[in-house]
């Protein structure tokens, strides 16, 4: 589709945004100076990747010492936050209890100190790497899920520098998102608008951290160990050379910082398959590595100040997180996790031609659990209390949503009419990309619009909703807006609602806990 169809009434700048992804075509310390690229040497574009979780965990957990007077107020000062008015109107409910969903992004802008360490001279902020870090509600465990750059989505509008609101893409690259508007400080109220639409969870904090903070925190702990399968020479940073140049990397254990540390996390050729995708694997170790490090040098001030100085000035954020204080509280919300309790695993994927396609029943199973609260196996952590309501049997008992996805809206102020609404179809097979609630919530009756071809499909939706009016609309998608009638229906006779479809091992197998050897499990392919 060209053009996301708005909910009736809807502004016409923010429509909703269901989630729909089309599947479619993808030495010690190391601080002796880096062999660096001959100056006339064409680089391929760098891609930044998984610097971030470590800005919003072990770099942040610092400001729970250093955070007082003048160091305080500095602190504070360095963080900047970006504006969230571009966040979208039609947003998933409210993350329930006290779990947490926070979305981490890595930018490799060549703005600044960024251009010294990345190459290249275009100023454009992109993401080259995001994570949505849930956090459970009993504060002791999180899941960490890495959401490839290639992957083909649907970006619903987003805001302009201009002022106004893009169209909706569809089978988009995911990471090109954060590029609309071609600003050097990139667009991450895009990118968690995206996010929320493919998985139907809320994001409650977006954190984004540059090439130059990043370099700094590996610095400022004094280098990070890592491990390398082969001898890695300058040629597999930079496959356009013509030698094979000077010896970068050695194979086995070692410490990288600074740049060093920063080509570790980009390099993508010379080791397994020379994917992103590959390179996630390595990324994540490094990140459990880089929390391990923290936790290892300890908490003494010539440690932690400096580390909060580097981590403070890489960081953009959500205005939630604005603050030295702000930042403060949340760090303090994650002190209790082990790094055994810290697990990263990647969107079940498969490669679409040069592309990502993500992989259903899997992802959207893989988001239901986290929105569930419940660990890869399906265990619940005992800390989600709010219950959801029951949602009504269904009219039609055979009815079968195999291979139907539907995004969701409360078109009314009855509280948790979505959820429950959504419950009712997870029942039936049905794949629900998100809930939100709708631009008007004064729908008298329940509406199903659905887009080209999907007439057929729309017709088995409504055998659940009798009363519902079916409504063409542009586009390639299924709505369902929830009205007063639905709400009005007895729920004495409903089931008790469904628990997430159980993950397949071949999603749980990948998941890394942080505390895994840094030498193993490090490529794909």
């Amino acid at each position: 589709m060209t053009a996301e169809h708005q909910i009736p009434n809807a502004p016409a700048q923010r429509p909703p945004a269901p989630d729909r992804t089309s599947p479619s075509p993808q030495g010690r310390g190391q601080r002796r100076k880096h062999p660096a690229e001959p100056s006339g040497s064409r680089r391929r574009r760098p891609r930044s990747r998984k610097k971030l979780f470590l800005a919003a965990t072990a770099a942040v957990i610092v400001l729970a010492v250093a955070a007082g007077g003048a160091v305080y107020l500095r602190l504070s000062g360095n963080i900047n936050t970006f504006d969230d008015k571009g966040l979208s109107h039609h947003r998933p409910q409210e993350t329930p209890g006290d779990a947490q969903n926070i979305l981490l992004i890595g930018s490799d802008s060549r703005s600044g100190d960024n251009a010294k360490l990345g190459g290249g001279k275009d100023p454009v902020g992109r993401s080259d790497t995001t994570i949505l870090l849930h956090v459970y509600a009993d504060h002791r465990h999180a899941v960490g899920v890495s959401i490839p750059r290639d992957s083909l989505v649907d970006i619903p509008p987003c805001l302009l520098p201009d002022g106004t609101w893009s169209q909706t893409r569809t089978n988009a690259m995911f990471n090109s998102a954060f590029t609309l508007g071609s600003t050097a400080a990139g667009n991450p109220a895009c990118t968690q608008n995206t996010v929320e639409a493919l998985t139907g969870l809320r994001v409650d904090h977006t954190v984004v951290v540059n090439f130059a903070g990043f370099a700094a925190m590996t610095e400022a702990v004094g280098g990070v160990p890592v491990c390398l399968p082969k001898d890695i020479h300058q040629k597999d940073l930079n496959p356009n050379r013509p030698t094979q140049g000077n010896l970068v990397y050695h194979k086995g254990e070692q410490k990288v910082s600074g740049k060093a540390a920063l080509d570790y996390v980009r390099l993508r050729h010379g080791i397994g398959d020379g994917s992103d995708i590959g390179r996630t694997k390595r990324q994540q170790a490094f990140i459990s590595s880089l929390i391990g490090q923290v936790k290892k040098e300890g908490f003494s001030p010539t440690t932690l100040l400096p580390l909060a100085n580097a981590a403070t000035k890489s960081l953009t954020v959500d205005p939630g997180l604005g603050s030295a204080g702000k930042l403060l509280s949340f760090a303090m919300s994650l002190k209790n996790i082990d790094l055994a309790d810290i697990q990263f695993l990647t969107v079940p994927w498969q490669y679409s031609g040069a592309r990502i396609a993500l992989v259903h029943p899997d992802a959207d199973n893989l988001w239901t659990t986290l929105k569930e609260d419940r660990t890869l196996d399906g265990k619940p952590t005992g800390q989600h209390t709010k219950q959801k309501e029951a949602s009504p049997a269904p009219t039609v008992s055979t009815v079968s949503g195999a291979s139907i996805t539907v995004a969701v809206y409360n078109g009314t102020t009855t509280r948790g009419l979505a959820a429950r609404a959504a419950d009712l179809l997870r029942a039936q097979q049905f794949t629900v990309s998100g809930t939100a609630t709708a631009s008007t919530q004064n729908h008298t009756t329940t509406v199903i619009e659905y887009g080209n071809n999907l007439r057929k499909q729309a017709q088995n939706l409504a055998t659940l909703f009798p009363h519902a009016e079916l409504q063409p609309i542009p586009g390639n998608q299924i709505n369902l807006i929830t009205g007063q009638d639905y709400a009005n229906t007895p729920t004495t006779t409903s089931p008790a609602p469904v628990a997430p479809a159980e993950l397949p091992s071949t999603v749980t197998a990948q998941a890394r806990p942080a505390n895994r050897s840094i030498c193993s499990d490090l490529s794909y392919g």
